[in-house]
Formats: structure tokens, sequence, C-alpha cells
């Protein structure tokens, strides 16, 4: 059995580097022709930043499947000399905090040399050594007690039922969806909201919520400038009261128009319920990894060095689930590019397109996102269609553009403001 679940790791592994290999030959191939959308230097600057990030991916991929082998052959056994209290549910929780927390520290770096190295090199990063390290302090602490609550409520289901992988889904299930209605909560922890003072653009969205029947339970800025330069908005929250968050880069680049076009189509994402069927999908996936995942043979655990008790169970569980998401992966992006298509079209008819288009360029440009991918990283992992098939079915064309815009200093090709 273990060979088995051996083998599938590898091909999925080299399945993973060989699409990343892919991108980074297509990207590099791709820098060195006619640039669309951004000017020259914009473009070549976003794909260096694309290369660096998937070349540091490659390397990612190779760690991942060498501690999968580890904890595959000796690491459970390891750790598991380390746990023994006479409670199980104890036992567990000890055991699944020593197997996240020596994943985390491997992970670690990458997240640290992605913030300030390949990030700080492209001019997003905002964050200090120290803001970095009180985060992560933030973060481990939230971890543990809401991450403890978790696993004993789950290490003891395992122990008390031989059906847990039923009950199991039901709880994590139930998670999923509050941590949805609770996201706004936790990241005030980490970021500071303030009331929108804008009062004319304030009541513009009030009034396109709306239409779209929403009601607004506070519009707020977020200081994102403080971490990143990235732009971004979103509405946080289940119902039909949600709390509209406008990062302040995005206040800052995007006029009132294009801004309207963006929360736009964030409302098209809740008119055409595509949150609840997120959910769904989130919820099918937990379903068939329980099934899957919850039905393993005890032998591969003794192959492991182990012995079947909860913490190991789960901690299997959470090794093996890369492997059924990436199966998934495909499929939830397909229906994920679908759903930004009728969104965009719902924004597009609630502001304009014009306004819509010209938005998604200055968050091309001031993103960094190169506009070309190889098809095989479109497959797996475009939640978003390519920006080029959006701002075609918004009617844009290039090079009628290029006739009626002004080409700005920072190389955007925008819309001339007529205000």
């Amino acid at each position: 059995m273990l060979e088995t679940i051996v083998l599938i790791y590898t091909l999925y592994t080299l399945l993973r580097i060989y699409i990343s290999v892919m991108q980074v030959g297509f990207l590099s191939q791709e820098r060195n022709k006619e640039a669309i959308i951004l000017s020259d230097t914009k473009y070549v600057i976003a794909a260096n930043y694309a290369i660096a990030k998937e070349r540091v991916a490659l390397v990612e991929h190779l760690v991942d499947y060498l501690m999968f082998l580890w904890w595959s052959f000796s690491g459970f056994a390891m750790l598991s000399h380390f746990v023994g209290l006479d409670n199980p549910v104890s036992s567990s929780v000890l055991f699944l905090f020593g197997f996240v927390g020596i994943n985390f520290l491997v992970g670690l770096p990458f997240e640290y040399y992605y913030k300030f190295k390949i990030d700080k090199d492209f001019h997003f990063n905002k964050m200090t050594p120290k803001m970095f390290v009180i985060d992560k302090l933030k973060s481990s602490a939230l971890f543990v007690v809401i991450g403890g609550a978790i696993f004993a409520l789950l290490s003891w289901i395992v122990s008390s039922f031989d059906s847990w992988w039923i009950w199991g889904f039901v709880l994590l299930f139930a998670i999923a969806i509050a941590a949805n209605v609770l996201m706004p909560f936790f990241m005030g922890l980490f970021n500071k909201f303030s009331p929108l003072e804008d009062e004319d653009l304030k009541q513009d969205i009030i009034s396109m919520m709306s239409k779209a029947g929403l009601v607004s339970d506070g519009i707020f800025v977020m200081d994102a400038s403080k971490r990143d330069s990235r732009l971004n908005a979103f509405f946080g929250g289940l119902g039909k009261s949600k709390r509209v968050v406008l990062y302040d880069t995005l206040l800052e680049k995007l006029n009132k128009k294009e801004l309207l076009a963006v929360l736009g189509h964030e409302l098209g994402h809740f008119s055409h319920g595509d949150i609840y069927k997120n959910i769904a999908l989130v919820g099918v996936l937990l379903f068939v990894a329980f099934f899957t995942f919850g039905n393993l043979p005890d032998s591969l655990f003794i192959q492991m060095g182990v012995s079947p008790f909860a913490g190991v169970k789960i901690a299997v569980f959470m090794l093996l689930l890369p492997l059924l998401s990436f199966v998934f992966t495909p499929v939830m992006s397909a229906i994920s590019r679908h759903n930004e298509f009728a969104a965009d079209e719902y924004g597009s008819d609630m502001s304009s397109k014009d306004d819509l288009v010209s938005a998604l360029l200055k968050l091309v440009t001031e993103n960094k996102a190169f506009p070309k991918s190889h098809p095989l990283v479109i497959f797996f992992y475009y939640t978003h269609p390519p920006v080029l098939e959006r701002l075609k079915e918004l009617g844009y064309d290039e090079a009628k553009i290029r006739e009626k815009t002004t080409l700005k200093k920072e190389g955007i090709f925008a819309f001339v403001d007529e205000e």
C-alpha cells in the first residue's frame, strides 16, 4: 500500500515539476516577443517576476517531495516517540502540532524569500522583518488556540467512532463555512480597517449594492499598503449583509468609475451565488477526501512504523490531501473561470465595459501580472480567465484603444478620463 502511494505521489510531483518547467520556458520565450497590454519595459518586468516565482516553486516541489518521503518512511515513527501521554486525544494533538510545526519551519525560508527577496526586488513588499515576525507570532498563537481545539475535537471523533470520516467531514465543512463568516474578524488582528471617508463614493457603493439586493454591513478601507503594494477589494461575510473592504492601494490607483466597476464585478459573484457554489465544491472535495483517506487500511500505518492512532490518521490525511486537491483543481479552476466571465458581464452592466477594461488594465500593470501563461498552467491553476480573454469578452481592441488613449508615464494604456 505504501509503495503505491509513494508511486502516485512521485507522479504527482513530476507533473508539477513538468508544469513549472514548461511555464518558465514559455515565459522566457514570450518576454522577447512584442509587448501586449503593457509597455515594453513593464512587459519584461512582469515576465521576470513570474519566472522568478516559478523557479522558486520548482525548488518547493522538490522539498515537498523529500518531506513526503521523510514523513512516510521515518518522520511519523520518529515523531511518535516524543508523544507518550496516556490520554489519546492529548497525544494526538501534540503529534499534530509536531507535524504542522515541522512543516511550517521547512516552508518558512521559502515564504521569507518570496517576501523579502522576490517581492522586494519587484517593489511589492512593504513589510519589515519585525512586522513579518510579529505576523508569524500572531498567526501561530491563533493556530495554537483554534487549531488546537479543532485537532482535539477531530482526534476525539477519530478515537470514538468507527465511521469517523463522516463526522470528521461534518466538522471540517462546518468550520469552512464559519471561516467565511469570521474572516473579517481575523483579518482585523493583522490590519487596520477604517470607515470609508469619501461620502460620495460611499453612497455610490451603497446604491450599487442596493440594486444587487445586498445590504452593507459597513464600507471599510484596509491599510494593505503597510505590507504590500498590490491592489484588491472584497466583500466579507455570508448572507445578504456583507462588509465591503477596499485596499488603500486600490483607492490610490483607480478612479471612482473604475473602482465601481471592480465592485460591480464582485457584486456579480454575490448575485450569481458563487460563494455558495465554491463552498459546495469545497464540501465535495472534503467528502471525497474523508471517504478516501478515512478508510485507509491499518497496514499502511504499520508500514510507516507507527500504530494507527488518531493523530497519525489525521496527519496522513493532511499529508495526502494535496494529491486529491490536485485532481480536483482543473475542475474547480474551470468552474471559477466561468464564474469570473459571468461576473465581468454583470460588473460591466452595473457600470460600463470601458470602466471595467480600464480597471483591469491598471490592475494588471500595478500587480505586474504577465498577460500570458502556458496552457497547462491555465488548465490547472488559473481561477481567473487569462486577462486577454477577459478583455476580449469586454470588447477590448488594443490597436483601436491605442489610438484613443494616452500612453502614461508608468506604461499603462488607460482610457483618458473624460470627467
